[in-house]
């Protein structure tokens, strides 16, 4: 290939890589403005996953910025005993609320362990079913996250 030619080419090129590198975000680059969406499964009943998670929740909203993130726990089978309003996590539980983090617990595993929703927490959600709720976040693109 002729000596300008070529030049012509690297000079295309590298104007090509140069154009591609400003206007194309990094793999796993997060869009500017965009919020990030992440839900946590919580199905065990001990009081150390819990925490774990709500350890977990508060890390994320601290380093991402509370107001940058949209969180839920997505309480179903044993882990549903930590949303009555007798546990040991029901104080960390109202914090996370608080700040606002979404707590839902699953209305079939409250069916199947016979709970109405006056032994629950004040001021969480309810979903039909924990499973398809965390199927349905994962489609709209939130993180899944189990502790």
């Amino acid at each position: 290939m002729q000596t300008s030619k070529r030049r012509t080419l690297q000079l295309a090129l590298s104007s090509v890589a140069a154009l591609a590198l400003t206007t194309v975000p990094a793999v796993g680059a997060h869009a500017q403005g965009a919020r990030h969406k992440a839900v946590f499964q919580v199905s065990d009943g001990e009081p150390q996953k819990w925490n774990l998670a709500l350890n977990n929740v508060r890390n994320v909203q601290e380093d991402l910025g509370a107001e940058n993130v949209d969180l839920e726990i997505v309480a179903y089978g044993p882990g549903i005993g930590m949303l009555k309003g007798d546990s040991p996590v029901a104080s960390r539980v109202a914090d996370a609320l608080k700040r606002g983090v979404k707590v839902v617990a699953c209305e079939n595993t409250m069916r199947g362990q016979k709970l109405v929703y006056g032994d629950m927490l004040p001021n969480i959600g309810y979903v039909p079913a924990g499973v398809t709720e965390l199927m349905k976040k994962q489609g709209e693109g939130y993180a899944y996250i189990r502790p």
